[in-house]
């Protein structure tokens, strides 16, 4: 048996939670690899949203395992919140939730250098979520973080103090105020929830659960345009976020993988600073952010908003090795009475369908091609067969644009509002 992956192909926000939840009927462990509570992922069920910032999106299936794999980072006071709002509604997901010993600790004193940090920058803010991802990833990678089996360990309160005594020292050099009490109460109670739940090796656990056939869905945070390596840098997130961050951040072999679903809404979206070549400042733009909601589900900041980039979206297809592409909210261009697709970039004088080393500090001319809006509502389509005409050509275009196929296709906000294209996402 192998390991499928599902990840974002654009900057986040792509519906990555309601397709997991959607799929996850099909694996008996869902696990979460990378990223922390930065991310949001959003359910909508029975009419209810529900937002997951850091539990894998498999927890409203009663049948599947989750895993906090050990390349996140945890907030335990995050996680608290997360599991007693699954409680109010009778959801006990503690009996299936299983945290990797490895993930890193997110400390208070992580999110006042990730405000501080921020603050200092001014105008040159890289729009952080101050969550304190950052500053726990440099810890992590400078070797003094402090990790979910450190909890186990009799002198946690010593290793604990000698990390805020480092942080507290770096905040010497910023001119930043901050109260720290509240924080460390609340952090307490997410440390108390953490060593009661069921904390693994968590390699050992997913090899043997390969060894013994169990089907294993992989869940990645964020977008792939938000990769550290390959992202828009500086104006990415601080973990790796495409398919190969998998086998580091669960402990698989590359040999191990199977599927890899990517995401990709109907159109673009972006939260905070970086380089956004199909912006749409018009309004069309606010068209796009209105019909679809678009305020982040961490921040609650308004998304920026614009047309398709197809040669961002071919760029992420080819590092992730996709298999299999699933377009989301496809309902939000229904009023449309056309539609446009970025196909091309002009940049030092060429036209190309690569990008540029730094889209951030090159001017970039975007090539679109218009089509056809469909123009109605499709909500009650229950097939690929009984769309309009329009939008199936649209989508058997992008299908032979990016030379990947398009299996599943969201047409609402709801768990329910899903169109199979192809048989292939049982695979």
């Amino acid at each position: 048996m192998q390991v499928d992956i599902l990840l974002g192909l654009q900057w986040g926000d792509e519906g990555k939670g309601k397709i997991v939840d959607y799929l996850a009927s099909n694996y008996d462990i869902v696990a979460r690899f990378q990223g922390g509570p930065n991310a949001g992922h959003t359910l909508k069920i029975n009419g209810k949203s529900f937002v997951l910032h850091t539990i894998p999106s498999g927890a409203f299936q009663k049948n599947v395992t989750n895993v906090i794999g050990n390349g996140v980072v945890i907030d335990p006071f995050t996680l608290k919140k997360e599991v007693d709002n699954l409680n109010s509604v009778g959801v006990d997901i503690s009996k299936n939730l299983l945290v990797s010993q490895k993930a890193h600790l997110i400390l208070p004193t992580h999110k006042v250098l990730d405000a501080a940090s921020e603050h200092k920058k001014g105008q040159s803010k890289i729009g952080s979520t101050l969550r304190g991802i950052g500053p726990t990833y440099m810890d992590k990678t400078g070797r003094n973080g402090l990790r979910v089996g450190d909890l186990l360990s009799s002198n946690f309160d010593e290793k604990y103090q000698a990390l805020k005594n480092k942080h507290l020292d770096l905040l010497g050099n910023y001119d930043f105020d901050f109260d720290l009490a509240q924080a460390e109460q609340e952090w307490e109670t997410g440390i108390e929830l953490l060593r009661k739940l069921q904390l693994i090796n968590v390699e050992y656990y997913l090899n043997n659960a390969l060894e013994k056939n169990k089907r294993i869905l992989a869940e990645g945070a964020q977008g792939s345009m938000l990769d550290i390596d390959f992202g828009t840098y500086p104006f990415v997130t601080s973990s790796n976020t495409i398919s190969a961050s998998a086998c580091k951040g669960l402990g698989i072999a590359p040999n191990k993988i199977g599927e890899i679903y990517g995401i990709s809404k109907a159109y673009c979206t972006r939260v905070g600073s970086g380089p956004f070549p199909s912006e749409l400042f018009d309004e069309d733009g606010e068209k796009l952010r209105k019909v679809g909601n678009e305020f982040g589900a961490t921040t609650g900041r308004p998304r920026r908003c614009g047309w398709i980039d197809l040669p961002a979206l071919k760029y992420c297809i080819m590092l992730n090795g996709l298999t299999q592409l699933i377009l989301t909210k496809i309902d939000v261009l229904n009023s449309f009475k056309s539609i446009k697709a970025g196909t091309a970039y002009r940049y030092d004088g060429k036209e190309t369908q690569e990008l540029p080393f730094d889209l951030d500090n090159i001017d970039i001319e975007v090539v679109y091609q218009r089509f056809e809006g469909w123009d109605t509502e499709i909500s009650g389509a229950q097939n690929f067969e009984t769309l309009p005409q329009t939008l199936k050509q649209y989508i058997l275009f992008l299908e032979k644009y990016l030379n990947v196929p398009i299996t599943l296709i969201s047409n609402g906000p709801e768990r329910e509002a899903l169109i199979s294209k192809s048989s292939a996402i049982y695979a």
